[in-house]
């Protein structure tokens, strides 16, 4: 722990009780106001600068700077920046309510969110180096303002950053962007821009003016006031002609998404291109495909992430898998379906809790996960599962450790959990649904589409999830009013069983969806869809009041009732046994006979209205019933429907027994008459029965001998089919053995790349592989000691590399090789002094094609070190030789290289002794005198050269000699190691 972390304490956290919605930032003049994070690393203090110079300090926006600051030492960024703006600049203190025109700063060692307008600050839970501030700033800004937040990313090395802007945009809020060019460290900035997170990329001086443009168009911001009020109806009203352009242009159909988020989107777009007119908008979309792709994509909202609501998954893997996949036989095939899966995060992180709890359990499934979006792009990335180092701080290390592999600074899904996911493109609106599914995922996709298409895909999830399987949403998300399809597991994370129940097969029918559509092209028959509730009641209710709204029932062909108006229980009554909608079930007595022969016209089509007298027998009464009869055009005009309204006429009471004898008599004779219309009815009927039996079977006679013929052609259709059924068979061997071959290649392939990356790790060669345009296709570790390489460089030209070569121009003779297909040879230094030798050739593929170049260097320091050793030691060898004068070769460390003869018999000893021993160690030290040392010895390590030092010395065993000395250094070439000649004479004249 840092001194600093040691001596402050720890913060705590506010906890706002559950359900409590967030408290909305104010401005001063009472509107929401929009929260800036601008995050940076090295090299940003001077793009902080040159953003704050250009902001004005009465833009109504509050402003939060997070950078890559030491944790060990106080930071005085604060006071600092306060040089450039003169809105208040401060450090940034837990539970500090944000206001506007107020710049806030993160301390030191500390990671800062914001909740409910009030920054939190605590301690990094991450070594220093892992920490991922700005993220975690940004995706806590995005969570608490929504669309007003806004991301900003400027100088910096890492990523960190590019999945903070993706959940902004994702809320709805604005992201801006460094230009790489004007950034002194464009790691951060390029980041960003290449995962497509940047609504604007500019330089930081003109920041300022576009986060102004983009306040001014959302609605009851700071800056709202200068907007024209109109807008927002402009938008809506020339929103349908744009959508229909991205129909035709994509093929996908947004009309159905909700329409504040359409427009939120929209003018976006608009306000990036300096467009306030829709309608021109609408034609700038059409001139231009490109605009068009990405318009698709703004309003695709791919934001998602590993293990999105921790608690949630928690929950998934403890409770809902176990009891999903507890006691399903050997052999069971897990169904998943992951619907908008956006770059895959979500169904990598379905398939990590199976593989926990198959681990765990020690059950084997063949695990089948289907994940689909509508972006093809996010489906790309989702396929290669390479995603950046920031999601580290999504993963506990265990997992990060067991199910992925680093590759440069990103990390790659292990196979094992790769080979479980499917991924595809996919509309759930538009395409048919998987089914048979055990876990169908579906979280935050059905926020942005409207109420009525919500509840058409709730019904269609049920129908593509097998009993008691699970529909897992976000906490924003439910089932609606479909709590007949569903049973809640978890209240609190959106978790649902399914029930048995084939109603949402017959919902969907209905539901209007595009795949439903499809599969039903001709117009429903009697039973299918039926209008809405809605649109019969203005229709019955409009003819009723033409006919003074008597109680009337509406019904299709068939007689069943599709709407009651008024009270119809004297005229209608509910038969007993299995309930029944047909009308001709209800009626009471004396009625059904009408209302069959007047569904038997409205079938024929021969009487658009009818009119009868008939008696009805009620509960309490007998009454004459004026039975009036209408056949109504459908609203989608499909089949017809008939309307029946009942009109009352005298009636006779049943329970008093003076007046009704008194009309027994005429009733008596009423009912007998009405009884002979019954029978003669009757009779007609059996002899229109009759014709009918006897044209029907006629039309059977020839339907049979039509079947017989179809039945002759089913049989040779048989026959065909059992041929290509062999044929078939034939061929899905073929396929096996392919597949086979195929997988054993495939494997064969990654053992070789595998024999490939360590052959190429271990040769300790710097190879790079350039293209015929001289850009990286690949390179070694090693070769990062000659250029400065990084993962991410891979595409790039050699020439934007800083190269530490010195006086070499590679790229030159790259082109020339290229020419002329002669390899190339030469001798390179460092800035450090190693000496490389770089070998060009040519590149060819296996079919001899020329198609680039490779360059690798070989370090050969240490050989010609030694080369060059040897040839001094050989040189001082032959000089001594050649003298009569005793004479020494010393190295820089002044041992013993070579010595004469004419030194060994002046003063001893063998060339075995001596050769390598310091001079002063050698011969028991007879040479380690002081005076001696006074000639030798330099602070600098190198002897200086002299002649004719007159030294002085009691030798043991030579006695008092006096000696000339002089000394001499040797150089083979420039900055080769230095030899010294100690030449050694006695002066015999004045030796005692």
């Amino acid at each position: 722990m840092s001194k600093q972390s040691a001596a402050q304490p720890r913060e705590k956290v506010r906890v706002v009780p559950a359900g409590r919605k967030p408290r909305q930032l104010q401005s001063r003049s009472g509107g929401g106001i929009s929260v800036v994070a601008l995050g940076a690393s090295a090299g940003g203090l001077d793009a902080f600068e040159h953003f704050l110079r250009a902001m004005p300090a009465d833009s109504g926006m509050a402003f939060v700077l997070v950078q890559h600051l030491d944790p060990t030492h106080p930071s005085i960024l604060a006071e600092i920046l306060q040089r450039s703006t003169s809105m208040p600049v401060l450090q940034a203190e837990d539970q500090m309510q944000v206001e506007p025109d107020k710049v806030y700063v993160i301390p030191p060692n500390r990671d800062m969110g914001i909740f409910h307008g009030a920054l939190q600050l605590r301690l990094p839970a991450e070594p220093r180096g892992q920490r991922l501030p700005i993220d975690c700033f940004m995706r806590s800004l995005a969570e608490d303002l929504g669309e007003r937040a806004v991301g900003i990313i400027l100088s910096g090395t890492g990523t960190d950053g590019t999945l903070g802007l993706r959940a902004i945009l994702g809320a709805g809020g604005v992201t801006l962007v460094q230009t790489p060019a004007s950034a002194r460290y464009d790691g951060m900035p390029t980041s960003a821009i290449d995962a497509g997170y940047a609504t604007h990329v500019l330089e930081p001086d003109k920041m300022p003016q576009a986060l102004l443009e983009a306040a001014r168009q959302q609605p009851g911001g700071a800056a709202a006031a200068g907007a024209p009020a109109g807008a927002s109806k402009t938008l809506l009203a020339g929103l349908p002609a744009i959508l229909m352009l991205l129909r035709s242009g994509t093929g996908h159909d947004f009309s159905q998404y909700k329409k504040n988020t359409l427009s939120r989107r929209i003018e976006r777009r608009m306000l990036q291109h300096a467009i306030s007119d829709a309608a021109s908008y609408a034609r700038y979309l059409q001139d231009n495909p490109t605009e068009m792709q990405a318009l698709f994509r703004e309003l695709l909202i791919n934001v998602t992430s590993f293990f999105r609501d921790p608690e949630a998954f928690a929950v998934l893997g403890a409770q809902v898998l176990p009891g999903l996949l507890r006691g399903k036989p050997a052999g069971y095939v897990p169904r998943v379906w992951v619907a908008g899966c956006s770059t895959g995060e979500e169904a990598y992180s379905i398939a990590i809790l199976l593989r926990e709890y198959m681990d765990q359990a020690g059950q084997g499934f063949k695990v089948q996960i289907y994940a689909t979006d509508l972006d093809d792009e996010a489906i790309t990335i989702a396929r290669a599962a390479l995603y950046p180092p920031n999601i580290a701080q999504d993963l506990s290390p265990e997992r990060l450790r067991r199910f992925f592999t680093k590759e440069g600074e990103s990390y790659r899904v292990h196979k094992e959990i790769r080979e479980m996911v499917v991924f595809a493109v996919q509309s759930i609106i538009k395409d048919p649904p998987f089914t048979r599914l055990d876990l169908l995922s579906c979280r935050n996709v059905m926020i942005y589409l409207s109420p009525d298409l919500q509840d058409r895909l709730v019904s269609a999830f049920h129908y593509a999830l097998q009993t008691g399987g699970v529909l897992f949403l976000s906490p924003s998300e439910s089932v609606g009013r479909h709590t007949d399809f569903f049973e809640p597991i978890d209240r609190k994370w959106k978790m649902y069983r399914a029930k048995a129940s084939t109603a949402s097969a017959r919902a969907i029918v209905g539901s209007g969806l595009s795949w439903v559509k499809a599969s039903l092209p001709h117009a429903p028959a009697a039973g299918g869809p039926r209008a809405t509730e809605t649109q019969l009641a203005d229709l019955a209710k409009r003819s009723l009041l033409q006919a003074f709204a008597p109680a009337a029932v509406m019904t299709d062909r068939q007689g069943e009732v599709l709407y009651v108006h008024g009270d119809t229980g004297k005229y209608l009554r509910l038969a007993p046994g299995q309930p029944s909608h047909n009308l001709v079930d209800m009626a009471r007595e004396g009625l059904a006979t009408p209302v069959r022969e007047a569904l038997q016209q409205a079938r024929d089509g021969t009487a658009p209205v009818l009119e009868q007298q008939v008696l009805v027998q009620s509960a309490e009464a007998l009454l004459a019933v004026c039975l009036r009869i209408q056949t109504l055009a459908a609203p989608d005009g499909s089949s017809a429907m008939l309307l029946f309204s009942f009109h009352d006429g005298a009636a006779t009471p049943a329970g008093k027994a003076a007046r009704q004898t008194a009309r027994r008599k005429s009733v008596a004779e009423a009912r007998i008459l009405m009884l002979e219309r019954e029978v003669a009815r009757a009779r007609e009927e059996a002899s229109l029965l009759l014709e009918e039996q006897q044209a029907s079977n006629e039309e059977l006679k020839s339907t049979n001998e039509e079947l017989q013929s179809t039945n002759e052609e089913l049989q040779s259709t048989n026959e065909e089919l059992e041929t290509s059924k062999e044929e078939l068979q034939s061929v899905n061997e073929e396929l096996l053995t392919v597949n086979a071959e195929l997988q054993g290649k495939v494997e064969q392939l990654a053992g070789m790349r595998d024999d490939m990356k360590n052959l190429l790790d271990n040769m300790r060669l710097g190879t790079i592989f350039l293209d015929r345009q001289m850009s990286i296709r690949r390179f070694t570790r090693d070769a990062v000691e000659i250029y400065r390489l990084l993962p991410s460089d891979v595409g790039r030209p050699l020439a934007d590399m800083n190269c530490e070569l010195r006086d070499a121009d590679l790229l030159a003779d790259a082109r020339s090789v290229l020419e002329s297909l002669v390899p190339l040879e030469r001798e390179v230094h460092t800035a450090s002094g190693a000496l490389y030798l770089a070998r060009i050739q040519p590149y060819r593929t296996t079919s001899d094609v020329i198609d680039g170049v490779v360059l690798t260097f070989s370090d050969i320091t240490d050989h010609a070190n030694a080369l060059a050793s040897r040839a001094a030691q050989r040189l001082a060898e032959g000089i001594a030789n050649t003298v009569p004068t005793p004479l020494l070769a010393l190295d820089p460390k002044l041992r013993v290289v070579a010595a004469n003869q004419a030194f060994m018999q002046a003063y001893g000893g063998t060339r075995g002794e001596m050769m390598g021993q310091p001079l002063y160690e050698m011969r028991d030290r007879l040479w380690d005198f002081a005076e001696l040392h006074a000639l030798l010895d330099h602070s600098d390590g190198r002897v200086s050269a002299f002649a004719g030092r007159i030294v002085e010395h009691d030798f043991p065993g030579l006695g008092h000699l006096r000696l000339r000395i002089s000394a001499h250094a040797v150089v083979d070439q420039p900055g080769d190691a230095q030899l010294t000649l100690l030449a050694i004479e006695v002066d015999q004249g004045l030796a005692r």
